[in-house]
């Protein structure tokens, strides 16, 4: 066995020795594994979504690799330790294999959401007015913001796509839904930590 990558579907105790491969050569035909042990060609849909989780968590952690504030850094701590939980509950075949791995992680709750909606509400307290729609651009951080809010809004499509032929616990799709919209006001935040304005949408060009 190789070592476990992405997310974590093995929940027993496993000791990674050194001389572990990280290629396993067991999805070398297209296939890939679910939680369980289900076989399922790589470009499934299933995939897809926890894949776009993935891509999302990546690339929010980028975000903290510029001096965020600690409140925001906590904040998106917890997201990322969130998104690995989302990830392996979309890896799941079944709602039977769902109720079963989480007896071991935590589920997306009510409460996980209204945190989130919690630091919307902080964060746009101390936001200028919105004057148009925001053009994503203007600095680093607030870019990189937008980059993992189009990411989170392509995973939360493929996730309805999803639920349409399987299994979705529907917190899941709230919580990436008003993840979005944290991700939105935070790059406008630091728009404003970094003393710069927001460029709006000129209908004229």
């Amino acid at each position: 066995m190789g070592i476990p990558r992405g997310f974590p579907f093995f929940m027993g105790k496993i000791q990674i020795h050194t001389t572990m491969k990280i290629y396993t050569k067991t999805g070398d035909k297209g296939t890939t594994s679910l939680v369980g042990g289900t076989r399922i060609e790589k470009d499934d849909i299933r995939i897809e979504a926890y894949g776009t989780i993935d891509e999302l968590n990546s690339n929010i952690g980028m975000i903290r690799n510029f001096g965020l504030e600690k409140a925001d850094d906590d904040t998106i701590n917890i997201i990322q330790n969130k998104l690995f939980s989302i990830g392996s509950f979309l890896a799941t075949p079944d709602e039977e294999a769902y109720e079963k791995i989480t007896a071991k992680i935590r589920k997306i709750s009510e409460e996980d959401i209204n945190n989130v909606e919690k630091e919307i509400d902080r964060i746009s307290e101390n936001l200028p007015p919105q004057k148009g729609f925001v053009l994503p651009t203007g600095c680093e951080i607030t870019s990189w913001c937008n980059i993992s809010r189009t990411i989170c809004r392509r995973a939360e499509r493929r996730i309805v796509s999803l639920s349409k032929i399987g299994f979705v616990d529907k917190n899941i799709m709230l919580y990436i839904n008003r993840l979005s919209d944290y991700l939105f006001v935070l790059g406008r935040k630091y728009m404003a930590v970094n003393k710069k304005e927001d460029f709006f949408w000129d209908l004229n060009c």
